[in-house]
């Protein structure tokens, strides 16, 4: 059940931003399955919500997929709005089972504005066996900075997976965690970004196991990491 007063409280401005990431993270929920990351209802996208009233960012909120819906059912109007205690403020349906992660990254990483957790097979592949991707290809230097981190066990249902993701990515420059035995959870500066990290997650975890079943993967040096990542997190696109 939503606060009674439920987005009420809120500025008219804030309330069309809510409304316009509702209808984003519909959109973004359909690129999931489009790149075979999620089965079923598995899966989740969110993004966060700034109020520009309080300026420490305790006052946000964020809009998250609804509990065990399928994707062919998502849309704007059925995503529900959590404050960052994971408090459901709108919404008729009950928020993910993920939400209390998603609410705890977002509490304690300031930057960023959208978390995306799948159950992708390779990545979640390499979870399981508690590894972390090594940086071996140009692509994982671009998007990760380095190697795909491995974070810590955790039981969904309450903020211990959240903890273990900000733990692990407060010392990485990856946009990307490989949670033990559970599978990956990515940031981004907004949901979009998030997304996009969840892809090449996935992509780069299928080549660097099929280099590994071709035989030892050589390794890059850190020198030319720091320039690719430098390179296309400051210069490439428009």
């Amino acid at each position: 059940m939503s606060d009674a007063q439920g987005l009420a409280k809120y500025s008219e401005a804030m309330r069309q931003e809510i409304a316009q990431a509702r209808e984003l993270v519909a959109q973004l929920h359909a690129q999931l399955p489009r790149y075979e990351l999620v089965v079923w209802t598995a899966g989740n996208v969110s993004q966060r919500v700034r109020n520009p009233e309080v300026a420490d960012g305790s006052a946000d909120v964020f809009v998250i997929k609804p509990s065990g819906v399928a994707y062919e059912e998502l849309t704007a109007e059925s995503m529900v709005v959590c404050t960052l205690d994971g408090e459901l403020i709108d919404g008729t349906r009950a928020p993910s089972s993920d939400t209390a992660a998603h609410a705890y990254t977002y509490q304690h990483l300031a930057h960023v504005g959208g978390v995306v957790h799948t159950h992708s097979t390779y990545a979640t592949a390499w979870a399981a066996r508690g590894e972390e991707i090594p940086c071996v290809l140009t692509m994982m230097a671009d998007e990760f900075g380095g190697p795909i981190p491995v974070g810590p066990f955790a039981i969904i249902g309450d903020d211990s997976i959240g903890r273990g993701i900000v733990q692990t990515l407060r010392e990485s420059r990856s946009p990307a965690v490989l949670m033990q035995n559970h599978g990956p959870f990515t940031i981004g500066k907004d949901a979009r970004s998030a997304v996009k990290a969840a892809v090449m997650c996935e992509e780069v975890a299928r080549t660097v196991h099929i280099s590994r079943q071709l035989g030892n993967p050589v390794p890059m040096r850190s020198e030319d990491i720091d320039a690719l990542y430098a390179r296309y997190q400051n210069v490439y696109g428009q």
